[in-house]
């Protein structure tokens, strides 16, 4: 009987019902922009509510909607420069279920490794350990904003390597990677033909002074596997549309795998996959959604640098920071501060161990969604709770 999975964003949801009796709760686990002061672009709630309007609820064709992988096929081909076809497009269920596909259609073997950066999104630890895999983690450099260690990443790479995962922006950090760094990685999956996985569901959340480089343009040569979707730029996470694309890949018995499986779950949201295929004629609120983010990332930056027991790295993308807590010998571990944090102040922050217990360990993780006026009022709250705890 398999176990069930961890994870450090939602398991502490539980707690926060019975905390709820008694305490107002500050969400800060979870990376929903429509829970707080931001919404659906205009274009496509009409996208949807015209969609509705025609016969539009029947299954589709398994590997996605055409009209949605041609639009996904234009923008990857102008913005990333990939080098792709319709038919190395597959539309999934969110990111999440692409992830289900590749790890089960590559882990045979208890000795299958997957190459994460540490700390790391924690689906992919928990899916690879469900299928089976072998973790195994790269340094993200604190103090160089959380960018890859390119050495520690040569070192952990064997013959049992399946895949280097690179998740930029990355989510728990909010680091942005530069260009030379992507290259050096491409040039260790090239060496040891090593398929990268890109991760790049935030690439058009970026607010610090450095471009998104997508991995499609750099990979010349490398078998690439791309993860991208809707729910973070274009704020409809609810929808659950991504997609995922094969550059340079020649392993066609793989491939055929992944949309097997694809198959077998008929399809994902017809409405919804017709309503997305819209979404790029009009990335207007884009601009705007970075704008406010930007400030509310210098401000928690800010504010988590002032809080005794606590330091953090400036965010440059995605909706994360990711703070480094003093556990000392006031609480065991990083999730028991969560628990405590929770329990006397109704902030929910998911627990640094849960990205990474090497890396990940002693730090949290929160968002920068909340409005400035929310988070200076949990942010004062958590700052009561350390003072009290460390004076």
């Amino acid at each position: 009987m398999r176990q069930p999975i961890k994870s450090p964003i939602r398991d502490l949801m539980k707690l926060a019902k019975e905390v709820a009796k008694e305490k107002k709760i500050y969400n800060f686990n979870i990376g929903d922009p429509n829970k707080f002061d931001f919404d659906t672009p205009d274009h496509l709630k009409q996208a949807l509510i015209d969609v509705a309007k025609t016969k539009s609820a029947h299954y589709s064709d398994s590997e996605g909607e055409m009209e949605l992988i041609e639009a996904i096929l234009a923008r990857e081909v102008n913005k990333n420069k990939a080098r792709i076809q319709r038919e190395d497009i597959l539309i999934t269920q969110g990111i999440s279920e692409a992830l289900f596909f590749l790890f089960a259609a590559s882990i045979t073997s208890k000795k299958d490794e997957v190459l994460l950066p540490e700390p790391t999104y924690p689906p992919y630890i928990n899916i690879v350990s469900f299928f089976g895999g072998k973790i195994k983690t790269y340094r993200l450099i604190e103090e160089n904003g959380w960018e890859p260690d390119v050495e520690d990443l040569k070192k952990q790479v064997t013959k049992n390597t399946k895949f280097i995962v690179v998740i930029n922006p990355n989510n728990p950090t909010g680091a942005v990677y530069k260009e030379k760094i992507l290259k050096e990685i491409v040039d260790i999956s090239a060496k040891e033909n090593i398929p990268i996985i890109s991760d790049e569901i935030y690439d058009e959340i970026v607010f610090g002074d450095i471009k998104h480089v997508g991995m499609a343009s750099i990979a010349k040569d490398s078998p690439l596997i791309t993860l991208n979707g809707f729910s973070k730029s274009y704020l409809v996470p609810g929808w659950r549309i991504g997609y995922i694309y094969f550059q340079n890949f020649k392993d066609e018995n793989f491939k055929e795998v992944i949309f097997s499986l694809a198959r077998a779950r008929l399809s994902a949201s017809t409405p919804l996959m017709k309503a997305c295929s819209k979404a790029y004629l009009n990335q207007n609120h884009i601009k705007e959604m970075n704008k406010k983010l930007k400030e509310r990332a210098e401000y928690a930056y800010k504010r988590f640098n002032e809080i005794i027991g606590i330091t953090s790295t400036k965010p440059i993308g995605a909706f994360y920071i990711f703070p480094k807590v003093e556990i000392g010998k006031t609480w065991k571990s990083d999730e028991e501060f969560c628990i405590d944090l929770l329990k006397n102040t109704g902030i929910i922050f998911p627990y640094g161990s849960g990205f990474g217990k090497k890396y990940g360990k002693n730090h949290f993780r929160s968002i920068i969604l909340p409005p400035i006026e929310m988070m200076e009022e949990a942010l004062q709250k958590l700052e009561d709770f350390m003072r009290k705890k460390l004076t």
